[in-house]
């Protein structure tokens, strides 16, 4: 890996972390269009440059993080199923799926394809809550465990907790602000035990790139945010749908060439 490797990363996990599409899927393909192998680093980097991301939401949703104690309950509920299966799953996901290509494109794909099944299918009401604080607790974890499937990498987390949370009947805006705000509980963790374990293998140059990637995902990240709440105040997810189908066929083709 070298700065500009690093730096596309950081564009990358910026972009892709918060919109239905998965980050880590799209860091795993990145990483092959690089042509850089998927080593131990590499796996830890496409984890831990999360961090950048996630410094984003701190940065704009810091007072409901650290002063909504209502809102901080449903996120700590919400957070226990993954919390729990990750730990239990993490040296499966790491040693056997992220290196699987196969894996992440069915996953683009299928994803791709229910995307557009559910917004086809769904009809929002038009008196329900725009308060996370109003999201039930038997509500939060359930969005726990559909988040918990995005272990798979390829399924996307954001992606996971929004269909979960619009299928339980909660306001889209409400859901995607949620799916920001149980991020960062769920990425520090993630990041936090795969740091734990393989920090002290890590080079100077190494953590170099670390940061530079972590830079860039937190600046892009920010306007990603952004994108994402406009985004969806005129539209559905059908396009991120269409946009996961072409990029699994388009990568199946180059891996067949």
């Amino acid at each position: 890996m070298d700065f500009l490797q690093a730096i596309i990363f950081g564009v990358v996990q910026g972009i892709s972390e918060f919109l239905p599409i998965s980050s880590t899927g799209h860091l795993i393909l990145t990483g092959r269009l690089l042509g850089l192998n998927q080593t131990e680093f590499l796996k830890s980097f496409e984890i831990a440059i999360q961090l950048g991301s996630i410094l984003s939401v701190i940065a704009l949703y810091w007072r409901r993080l650290f002063a909504d104690w209502e809102t901080i309950k449903r996120i700590i509920i919400a957070f226990v199923p993954i919390g729990i299966l990750g730990l239990v799953f993490y040296k499966i996901v790491k040693q056997y799926l992220l290196s699987n290509n196969a894996v992440v494109l069915w996953s683009l794909f299928l994803g791709g394809v229910l995307l557009i099944i559910f917004e086809l299918w769904h009809k929002e009401k038009e008196d329900i809550s725009e308060e996370a604080v109003e999201i039930s607790y038997k509500q939060s974890f359930l969005i726990g465990i559909a988040q918990s499937v995005a272990m798979i990498p390829g399924v996307s987390r954001s992606a996971a907790t929004i269909l979960g949370g619009l299928a339980l009947g909660i306001k889209r805006k409400t859901i995607v602000e949620f799916s920001f705000l149980l991020a960062v509980p769920t990425m520090l963790a993630a990041t936090g035990l795969d740091l734990i374990k393989n920090a002290n293998q890590f080079s100077l140059s190494q953590w170099n790139f670390l940061a530079v990637g972590f830079i860039v995902s937190f600046v892009i990240a920010l306007a990603s945010i952004k994108f994402l709440l406009n985004f969806i105040k005129k539209r559905s997810f059908i396009y991120f749908g269409i946009y996961r189908i072409v990029v699994a066929l388009a990568f199946w083709l180059l891996i067949l060439n």
